[in-house]
């Protein structure tokens, strides 16, 4: 190892850093914090959606809007964070401070999802939702803060540590560095899905959602630890100042001065920015056109990101309605945003050595432009497959009844067969310990009901907007029970399951996870959840048991029924009467793959082409302005998806996908006719033109100022002569 020692930063802002490898040893602790910031960003945004759905009980509209809300402040927030890093507190400060703040809301979103702490009368549901509400807010709003302030800082940071003769380390630093991020997303991805998927609580068991929040919270403590014990070998630039702020002052004034000069009395001028040449310098100028013009350019694309960033809320909220069984691995709806990193790293090496050759080989310009607008129109193609997979998922889900409606289900708890008569319905007969095939459907609350033959008739009075199901027990005269059924698919691919007894005892039904009780003779119990996969159910009364199995999928809604000919048993597993009252989900996860290609490839068609297209374009002190503007088309784009969720109120899901995709496409076609009319430009030339016209002017100013000074000593030698003249005579 040897010191790392450059001449141009010896100084207040040099560190102690050794070169290892012929790396700075600095730059590990920035990899490793970096790493633990993605990861801890990534898991916390996988479950973000089903938190706002299934903790805070929101409608999935209100979810996805707070969700974008969300997205983009964090992409609004770096334009804060450059302009304080580079004007006041320099970038180490500005991340050590913004990480703190970045800890403290993770720790606040882990707290404000522990659902025990106001569960006061411990059913699982906290008793106090404002108070979750409102920390989950102050917590969100925190990481928004923290995330955005320094994502312009780690990177810059990272290459700053660098010294000037290590060009070939600080372009593997890059790679690594963006490695980290696409590995940290990546993992996260799969982690913090499953422990949100596991049960914990003080009193009561529920979804694991401060689990899910709190192993990233505790990444980010890792994060800030690592980053401050790397401090002394740091290299800390001071703050000279940002660019951000030139460039909007420099515009500013060209506005108003155009402005006081609005009078036809004042020529005009080539550009409307030639208005600053009173205050600002004219290579400043002619920069600043150049990144307009290319800002010109982003008007168009915010659709691009509108489209993109539902993949972690529309995307996930779909999934929760599908089926996730992968042969024995059981992907959790939140799991399968997973497939954008991995394409990623899969389709950058071959877009750029594959694909973008063979085009030109071809012979067809593949400009930077037109990538792009491929890309929009991979995006595009994306949703209108999601329309589609939104299509059978819509074929497979329950009609539940509307606001004037009523649904009733027939069970026939007796043994033997009989017919039943329905209002507007043919007869139907129900054999022995069956049910009804499907729910039926009633704009009355009151209806006749006969039973048997001879028929026996009773008025049975129905609840709007319910489902119910109609007991019939075996000896007619008794009395009819309607219980109350499930109105809405269960949530988070959980099942919900009831028994019914048929026989004239008490029967115990219990789970290793849920004790369903005790059962009174021709009575239900309540629902209960159970979760995917095989459960193993526990019959007693008296002496005698029975052990029931059965293998759950995602979503369904299931009615036992124990018939009066249940005998209890090793055989007793056939005995049971299984009603499927709501369908468990059946289409399967993998259709959202198609989509996820897509809208990846659109990605790495539109991001990366878009990055590369604006920095050949603009100045080089001009890349910031040129970040921001990106990001700040990021931010528009998720602003958009709130509008639409909160306007269009579109009744089917599908509807909304090709309203998005149909957007894109029109957006696709503005932004391909800008792009014909665009003229690529060499930045460098114009400057270089500009510095030489520069010099010529002081070179032209050199000599005037020279025969000048000529001129004068001339006429000052005359003058003498004259008076010496004088004078002699």
């Amino acid at each position: 190892m040897a010191d790392k020692e450059d001449p141009k930063k010896r100084g207040k802002g040099k560190g102690k850093s050794k070169d290892v490898c012929g790396y700075p040893l600095s730059i590990f602790f920035i990899v490793v914090n970096e790493f633990c910031e993605r990861f801890s960003y990534y898991g916390m945004r996988a479950v973000l959606v089903l938190y706002f759905k299934y903790f805070l009980q929101w409608d999935e509209d209100l979810a996805t809007s707070i969700y974008h809300t969300f997205v983009a402040l964090c992409y609004l927030t770096p334009i804060l964070g450059a302009i304080v890093a580079d004007s006041w507190l320099g970038k180490f400060k500005t991340i050590v401070y913004l990480s703190i703040v970045y800890t403290i809301g993770q720790v606040a979103m882990a707290v404000s999802a522990v659902h025990d702490i106001t569960d006061s009368n411990r059913d699982g549901t906290p008793d106090n939702m404002t108070f979750h509400v409102a920390l989950s807010m102050v917590g969100l709003f925190l990481i928004a803060l923290g995330t955005g302030g320094i994502k312009p800082c780690v990177a810059a940071f990272g290459g700053d540590q660098f010294s000037e003769h290590q060009d070939k380390q600080r372009r593997t630093f890059f790679s690594v560095f963006y490695l980290c991020i696409n590995g940290g997303s990546l993992l996260s991805t799969i982690i913090t899905p499953i422990l949100r998927g596991q049960e914990c609580g003080i009193y009561s068991q529920q979804k694991c959602y401060s689990l899910a929040f709190g192993v990233p919270a505790a990444l980010m403590v890792v994060a800030l630890v690592v980053f401050i014990v790397g401090s002394g070998m740091y290299y800390k630039a001071e703050p000279e100042g940002n660019i951000m702020l030139d460039v909007c002052k420099c515009i500013g004034f060209a506005i108003k001065n155009r402005y006081r000069h609005r009078s036809n009395q004042y020529p005009r001028r080539q550009h409307w920015m030639d208005w600053a040449e009173e205050k600002y310098d004219k290579l400043l100028i002619a920069q600043i056109k150049m990144v307009l013009k290319v800002l010109f350019l982003y008007i168009p694309l915010p659709m691009f990101w509108t489209l993109f960033d539902q993949k972690g809320s529309r995307w996930t909220l779909q999934a929760t309605t599908m089926n996730g069984y992968f042969g024995k691995l059981v992907i959790q709806p939140d799991q399968m945003q997973i497939f954008n990193p991995i394409l990623i790293l899969t389709l950058v090496p071959i877009m750029d050595s594959v694909i973008y050759p063979l085009i030109k080989k071809c012979g067809f310009n593949f400009t930077p432009l037109k990538r792009m607008t491929v890309g929009m129109f991979l995006a595009a193609m994306a949703f209108v497959c999601a329309a589609l997979v939104q299509v059978e998922i819509d074929k497979t889900l329950p009609v539940f009844p509307s606001a004037s409606q009523s649904q009733l289900k027939l069970l026939n708890m007796g043994s033997s067969a009989v017919t039943v008569n329905l209002p507007g319905n043919e007869s139907l007969t129900l054999n022995a310990a069956q049910a009804s095939d499907k729910y039926f459907t009633f704009e009355t609350e009151r209806i006749i009901v006969s039973v048997g033959s001879p028929g026996m008739t009773q008025a049975i009075f129905l609840k709007r907007e319910s489902r119910q199901t109609l007991l019939i027990p075996s000896v007619i005269s008794d009395e009819w029970l309607l219980t109350q059924d499930l109105t809405s698919k269960p949530g988070q691919g959980n099942n919900e399951i009831r028994f019914v007894n048929g026989m004239n005892m008490p029967v115990n039904v219990t789970t290793s996870a849920v004790d369903l009780g005790l059962i009174e003779p021709f009575y239900y119990s309540t629902y209960s959840t159970i979760k995917n996969g095989e459960t193993k159910f526990s019959l007693l009364s008296g002496s005698q048991s029975c052990e029931y199995i059965k293998d759950f999928g995602f979503g369904g809604s299931y009615t036992f029924f124990i018939p009066s000919t249940f005998v209890f048993g090793p055989d007793c597993q056939d005995s049971i009467t299984v009603v499927e009252d709501i369908e468990p989900n059946s289409v399967h996860m993998a259709l959202q793959i198609p989509q996820y290609f897509f809208i990846t490839a659109g990605e790495v068609m539109f991001s990366v082409t878009g990055l590369e297209f604006s920095y050949s374009q603009a100045p080089s002190n001009m890349k910031a302005v040129l970040q921001a503007g990106w990001l700040f088309t990021v931010a528009i784009g998720n602003f958009i998806v709130l509008i639409v969720a909160e306007i269009a109120k579109l009744p089917n899901k599908w509807a909304e996908y090709v309203l998005f995709a149909s957007l894109l496409v029109l957006v696709c076609i503005i932004f391909s006719t800008m792009a014909y009319f665009y003229t690529y430009i060499d930045p460098s030339e114009i400057e270089d033109q500009f510095s030489k016209k520069v010099d010529e002017d002081e070179d032209d100013k050199d000599k005037r100022e020279k025969a000048e000074i000529k001129m004068v000593r001339r006429d000052s030698a005359e003058s003498y002569d004259d008076s010496y003249k004088q004078s002699n005579m």
